[in-house]
Formats: C-alpha cells, sequence, structure tokens
C-alpha cells in the first residue's frame, strides 16, 4: 500500500497534462525514472512496470482505492498504457482472461489477459510435458487451465477419485457403502502438476501420494524406494497469503510443506521438483519480462526495454523473487562480457566462477528467446526494506532440474 501512495501523490494533478508528460512524471515520484528515462526527451518508456495483486491493488474482492486512482494516470485518452505493465499473481485458480476480466473491473481500466501472469502461466514454456499424461491438483476449472497452458492429456484428482474410489478413506461418509471394483479406465500418469491449494486437503495428499509411490499406476502398490519418482511440477510457493481477514491466511505452500513432509515420512527421501513457478520463481519473472517486450512490440516502440519494476508487499515472494531475476541477469551481462569473467576468475582463482552458457541458456529461456532487460528494481516505499535473503538453497534448482522447494525468510 505504501509503495503506491507516492505514486497517487504524484498523479493528482496531472488530470490535463499530456499523456506523454503524465507518464514522466508518474515515473519520478515513484522513483523510476533517471535522466535516459524522461518521456519529454524520448516518445516512448525504456522501463516496464510488474505489479502483485493481492494486499497492492486488492484485499480480496475490495480494490485499494489508491491502487485505483493510480491506474487511471497510467491509461492515456484512448485506454492505453503509457507504459508496458503486467500484473504478477501467485494466484492460480482461473483462467488469466477472467482474471484480466476482474482487475479491468475492479481498476476500471481496460486490461487483457496478456497483461496477466498467473502462478501456472510459465507452464506454457515446458513444452517437453505437454503430450504426457499428467495428474492435476488444485481448485477452479483445472482441466481448462491445463489445456489452455498447452497440456493435451489431462486426469484431475476428481477422475482418479472416481476410477479408485478404495484409495480415498479419510472421510468416512465418502468411503463406498458396499465393496466395489476399481473402474480402471484411465491411462497411467506421467507427472503430476500442482495448480494451487485444493479444497480436500486430506483427498489431495493421499492420491498425489498413491500416484508418485506406484509410478503413476494407482492400481498397484506402494514402492517406497522407487528412484526418481514421477516429474512433479508446482505453482505457487506462498507460504500464506493476505485477504480480508486481519492476519494471514494458508497458501500452496503449505500444502506443498504437508506433502513434503509426508512422502519423507513414508520415504525416507526429499521430494523432488522437476520445475518451480509463480514468485520468487526466475521462470516467472522471464515470461513476465516477454509479456512487456511483447507490449512495446505491439505499441511499435523501437527502443528495449531495460529496465523492470517490481512493485509487491511480500518480502519472500515479490522483493526475494525481484532481486534473484537481478541477480540472473547481471549473471547474464557478466557473460556477455570477457573482461568481467577474466576480473571474477582472477579473484577467485578459478576459471568456472560462472555459469556457461550452454548450462545457463535452457531450454525454457529459448521458448520466449533471452531477456533484454539489464536490470531488475524494487521501489523502496518508507520503512519498507528492498531486499529479503534466502535460507535456503536458491531458485536455481526449480529452473534448472530436479531440487528441493527452498525455505525463504525475510
Amino acid at each position: 500500500m505504501k509503495g503506491l501512495l507516492p505514486c497517487y501523490r504524484g498523479l493528482r494533478t496531472l488530470s490535463n497534462r499530456p499523456a506523454a508528460g503524465k507518464a514522466g512524471l508518474v515515473g519520478s515520484q515513484c522513483g523510476l525514472l533517471s535522466g535516459t528515462h524522461s518521456f519529454t526527451t524520448k516518445p516512448q518508456p525504456r522501463f516496464g512496470l510488474l505489479f502483485d495483486i493481492d494486499g497492492v491493488l486488492v484485499r480480496g474482492r475490495i480494490p485499494i482505492p489508491a491502487a485505483k486512482k493510480t491506474f487511471e494516470k497510467l491509461v492515456n485518452s484512448q485506454g492505453q498504457f503509457v507504459v508496458p505493465v503486467v500484473f504478477v499473481t501467485n494466484a492460480g485458480n482461473c483462467l488469466r482472461q477472467t482474471k484480466a476480466d476482474q482487475l479491468s473491473h475492479l481498476l476500471g481500466v481496460p486490461i487483457t489477459q496478456e497483461q496477466v501472469v498467473m502462478s501456472h502461466s510459465p507452464l506454457r514454456m515446458l513444452r517437453k510435458f505437454h503430450d504426457k499424461c499428467v495428474l492435476v491438483s488444485g481448485q477452479g476449472p483445472v482441466l481448462d487451465i491445463a489445456k489452455n497452458v498447452g497440456f493435451k492429456n489431462v486426469i484431475s484428482v476428481d477422475m482418479l477419485r472416481e476410477s479408485y474410489p478404495l484409495l480415498d478413506m479419510v472421510d468416512h461418509n465418502r468411503r463406498p457403502k458396499l465393496p466395489t471394483n476399481p473402474v480402471i479406465n484411465l491411462p497411467k500418469v506421467e507427472a503430476v502438476v500442482l495448480f494451487g491449494e485444493p479444497i480436500r486437503w486430506e483427498t489431495n495428499l493421499q492420491l498425489i501420494i498413491d500416484v508418485l509411490l506406484t509410478n503413476g499406476n494407482p492400481s498397484g502398490i506402494h514402492q517406497s524406494q522407487v528412484m526418481p519418482h514421477l516429474p512433479l511440477l508446482a505453482c505457487n510457493m506462498d507460504l500464506m497469503w493476505m485477504a480480508e481477514a486481519n492476519s494471514p491466511r494458508f497458501g500452496h505452500g503449505t500444502f506443498l510443506v504437508c506433502l513434503e513432509n509426508i512422502f519423507k515420512k513414508i520415504t525416507g527421501r526429499e521430494l523432488k521438483y522437476e520445475a518451480l513457478m509463480g514468485k520468487p520463481s526466475e521462470l516467472t519473472y522471464h515470461f513476465a519480462e516477454f509479456l512487456i517486450r511483447s507490449q512495446a512490440l505491439e505499441r511499435q516502440w523501437k527502443l528495449p526495454i531495460t529496465t523492470l519494476y517490481a512493485i509487491g508487499d511480500n518480502l519472500m515472494t515479490d522483493i526475494y523473487g525481484a532481486n534473484l531475476y537481478n541477480r540472473y541477469l547481471e549473471e547474464r551481462v557478466a557473460r556477455k562480457n570477457p573482461k568481467a569473467v577474466a576480473q571474477m576468475a582472477a579473484v577467485t582463482g578459478s576459471a568456472a566462477t560462472l555459469p556457461g552458457e550452454e548450462e545457463s541458456d535452457s531450454l525454457w529461456e529459448s521458448e520466449l528467446s533471452l531477456p533484454s532487460a539489464t536490470s531488475y528494481r524494487v521501489p523502496r516505499a518508507p520503512g519498507f526494506p528492498l531486499r529479503a535473503r534466502s535460507g535456503g538453497a536458491g531458485l536455481h534448482h526449480g529452473r534448472r532440474g530436479r531440487g528441493r522447494r527452498p525455505h525463504l525468510q525475510a
């Protein structure tokens, strides 16, 4: 909330100014513009804005008044944004178009689905899984969401439960009243996709564990020592999130903690993730930058977008994620600069200080082309720290291969 107040104060006197002038003053009041970014000297912006939604623009279903007034000043008389804007949320229980429609209604400005990054949006980049049979967990239209991001053969937890009614036994009222045989009409599961926190945690936890420990064939018995388990893709690592209640509520990260600990108790091994999406994952910020570049291209702005500003309220997702992606961009710049690499090697005594180009430019990067931005920043609000630190191994495991979900602390 505090992060938007300087923007709004700078916008209140702009109602009669041209759109380009508005955008220049908006940026200067938020601390987003330097002399090289001024709209008075350049006809197009050189930066993009990434907004979190929950806790920054809305609280539950209630828009924050300052946010709505600010966004009225970020569009011109034709309803076009005067700078590239993307909304990045860890929510994952609806389609991008649905979220865009909600934001348009709440903020009073036209927003398209191409300006929205849901926690599951980066799954579009992981094409090697799109032809596999995947089990999906979450709530909302999970089958539609899965197909919308590219999956062709999808099974929901409810479909799995109907085919194997004896697997879901925690709720006595849902247990089969009479002996029944499994209705086996589903293909073998080849990967598991976790969109967000489900409604019946006990059912989802049980059936996901069944699939992981039977290598995708729930009619079999558990093989707790099978290595490795099926690929697991998880969206939204938020332990808690802020709604209308006075205190934060459990998020999908809490569900993941339960799943991880159950798996470890049964097998004695760590649960591995093939990919982690949603803030603070690099995958999400890379996809968001791609959308920023796409907006600039659509508006026929020829100069590259070199700076991205992330505005959020959560140290462990918004702030940590922006700083993590900024570090990734700095590494890319250093790899392109032989002098920087040589200097780093001289300081450390190692010629392998930075990862090679082949290791870094992985499949998900090539799907969207390489980033054009060189820096990612978090505007400072009064009393709000710029950086969060990691208590775990960082997010590179989620981007480059099988790894544990990191535990972050502010």
